[in-house]
């Protein structure tokens, strides 16, 4: 890339057709925030609706809301509104739990069905890689302990070989989170899903940072089953509930997921004390979902459905990468010398949404010293920069404020300071 210039990225701001649903957020003035892969912004709209919610709904209509409101029929609402940006179809999704909860339910009706179908239980292998992000191994390792699997972990370049000859045969599921939350790499979902389908196997796609920053095409793809998180890219807010999507053939007959509440049953309130399951994705609910969470879920996805005015997923993917490889570039032009690398793919078929540098001293600090500048990235162990790319937040401005903010710390040696090694309980 030619050398460029503030002026540069300004120009580039000035031509972006998203630049004007920035106007969706609540910013903080001269924030540069590049953490949207860990918690996304507050829209304008949420505090409004939420305390609509809460004073109106709640305090006004009460135990009325949950019919007056549509408090019950929220979890599939805001569903519908997450298939559109995962491609998927109305009545496939449903917004509830957590991403570790919703794992263990789609994972664990995953095992079951191979258990059913493999009759001389050949396929008892859980692949997964070993830098996946820790609550899906656990949640594997779990439920390998209980169902007699065995959670086989592999370095990233060793997968393809999982899949096939005698390793293939022995695979249950593949469990992936589509974009590494360390590295930012992405995997080739399509590709790796007809090869564990090839070897008899099913997979299970972890779209927690993918949803709302690149596209996503899960029936495109023919995968089985996916779950991804509510608070990063969909900007729910911090805990948001998370979703989760079973491909219909799973769900041609009645499902019995481990967690079977009573929001699951097919007649929640005939209040039998027997269960029965409810039809299609619905039966994948459990306890009483939270109306104050969903809204502000519902609002965060108001935010990325937007851009479907202004070309959609594919505007806002082409947006991510120009800023990502800007970032990368600068990085390069103005930082050379100071021990960084980076660790995101340069392919861009294989980049998601988040840059990841390196540096083997004081990586730490020097985000916490970023942070205090006004520059919010976050840190991951070992040594990890973490900077996550927002294209409905940010400008190419702040890409360029931000390079600049981290040659100013590195050059100054501030990250020295005794302040910003005090490790926090969240980092």
């Amino acid at each position: 890339m030619a050398a460029v210039t503030r002026d540069t990225c300004a120009a580039l701001d000035a031509a972006d057709a998203l630049a004007p649903l920035r106007e969706q957020f609540d910013l903080p003035p001269g924030l540069i925030y590049l953490d949207g892969n860990s918690l996304g912004v507050l829209p304008c709209a949420t505090a409004g609706r939420v305390q609509d919610v809460i004073r109106r709904e709640w305090g006004q209509d009460l135990i009325q809301s949950w019919n007056k409101a549509g408090w019950i029929d929220a979890p599939q609402r805001v569903g519908d509104k997450i298939a559109r940006l995962i491609g998927a179809a109305p009545g496939e999704v449903i917004a509830t739990d957590s991403t570790s909860v919703n794992l263990y339910k789609v994972l664990s009706v995953a095992l079951a069905s191979v258990q059913a179908a493999d009759t001389d239980a050949r396929r008892r292998v859980i692949v997964s890689e070993r830098d996946n992000f820790p609550t899906d191994l656990y949640i594997a390792e779990s439920l390998a302990r209980q169902h007699g699997f065995t959670l086989r972990l592999v370095e990233t370049g060793e997968i393809a070989a999982q899949l096939t000859g005698t390793a293939g045969d022995e695979l249950a599921v593949l469990l992936l989170t589509h974009v590494h939350y360390r590295t930012g790499r992405m995997h080739p979902m399509a590709e790796l899903t007809a090869a564990a389908h090839a070897a008899g196997a099913l997979v299970v796609w972890d779209l927690a940072h993918s949803a709302g920053a690149v596209p996503v095409d899960l029936k495109g793809c023919d995968a089985d089953f996916a779950i991804g998180c509510g608070y990063k890219y969909l900007n729910g807010g911090p805990g948001a509930p998370a979703f989760l999507w079973v491909h219909p053939r799973h769900l041609a007959q009645a499902v019995w997921q481990p967690l079977s509440g009573w929001m699951g049953h097919a007649a929640p309130f005939e209040f039998t004390p027997g269960y029965r399951p409810a039809a299609g994705v619905k039966a994948f609910l459990c306890g009483t979902p939270s109306p104050i969470a969903l809204a502000a879920l519902d609002c965060g996805l108001d935010t990325v459905l937007a851009a479907e005015a202004l070309g959609g997923m594919a505007s806002v993917r082409a947006k991510s990468l120009a800023m990502t490889e800007l970032f990368i570039a600068l990085v390069a032009q103005r930082c050379a010398g100071h021990g960084l690398s980076v660790q995101t793919p340069a392919d861009q078929a294989l980049r998601g949404s988040q840059v990841s540098l390196h540096r083997e001293e004081g990586a730490y600090a020097i985000v916490q010293a970023l942070i205090a500048r006004g520059v919010v990235g976050d840190y991951r162990a070992p040594g990890i920069l973490r900077f996550g790319f927002t294209p409905l937040t940010l400008r190419f401005v702040d890409v360029w404020d931000a390079v600049e903010q981290l040659l100013q710390v590195l050059e100054s040696g501030e990250w020295r300071e005794a302040r910003f090694h005090q490790r926090a309980a969240v980092t």
